[in-house]
């Protein structure tokens, strides 16, 4: 696909999408975009039945780079409904970080395998930002809304056992068992009848992506009204720092 984003079809009809920006993977709309459009291919690919997400690098993604322009700005949100938009299944393999609007990624697939080194944080609140990249649709449908509103007002890290524990991720194995466990997984699907598959999913998810568009719509109006404030450079200021933020509000 690109020098960002490659594509894998195997033999058992299983593609693999890999993006690349070591060691973090920190995305913009043109790396979503470039994931997205390896979707739409494969969608279109009769030889494809099941879709395996993962990364190169340290951490499986990081969220957006804040220390650019506001990431909500341009198409990157027109972008991220692209993934939900999709109609192959989809496991993330999440090694390392899944932060911020990396969650979101990870949250975009129907699946994913983690290890116990796994962690997964909606740190927005901890910036001094709200939060992004479809997570208030997201975040409820997977852990429920109670755990989804600790996670988001404290930006809690969760490790692996903790995330497997809460239904944030589907497997859990070792960290070097990470891919050969996605595949695994989306081998099993990718040998039930496609066509039932993709009523079966267009039924569970129903209008999940026009329901990402709408709550991104409004995400970005919040993080826009809030990027200039005291309280995000803050925040942006103890993350570099690694220290506790000290917001005036």
């Amino acid at each position: 696909m690109s020098e960002e984003v490659s594509v894998q079809l195997r033999a058992d009809r299983v593609a693999v999408v890999e993006f690349s920006r070591p060691p973090h993977n920190y995305f913009d709309g043109e790396l979503i975009r470039g994931i997205a459009d390896a979707y739409e291919r494969l969608d279109g690919d009769p030889g494809c039945r099941a879709i395996v997400l993962c990364s190169e690098g340290k951490n499986f993604c990081a969220g957006a780079n804040f220390a650019a322009r506001n990431p909500a700005e341009g198409d990157l949100y027109a972008q991220a409904v692209r993934l939900f938009a999709a109609g192959i299944p989809v496991v993330a393999a999440i090694q390392g970080a899944a932060v911020g609007g990396g969650l979101g990624v990870a949250l975009s697939a129907d699946f994913r395998v983690a290890s116990p080194e796994s962690r997964f944080s909606a740190n927005f609140a901890r910036l001094g930002i709200h939060h992004g990249f479809g997570l208030t649709v997201t975040l409820p449908l997977v852990v429920g809304h109670q755990r989804a509103l600790e996670l988001l007002y404290t930006g809690a890290r969760v490790n692996g056992e903790d995330a497997h524990a809460i239904g944030l991720c589907d497997r859990l194995v070792g960290s070097d068992r990470l891919r050969e466990e996605a595949i695994a997984l989306a081998h099993e699907i990718a040998i039930s009848s496609p066509l039932a598959i993709r009523s079966i999913r267009a039924t569970m998810r129903g209008e999940l992506a026009e329901r990402v568009r709408s709550a991104t719509a409004h995400e970005a109006s919040e993080q826009a009204r809030q990027w200039d404030t005291p309280d995000f450079a803050e925040g942006i200021a103890a993350a570099a720092e690694r220290r506790e933020p000290r917001f005036s509000g």
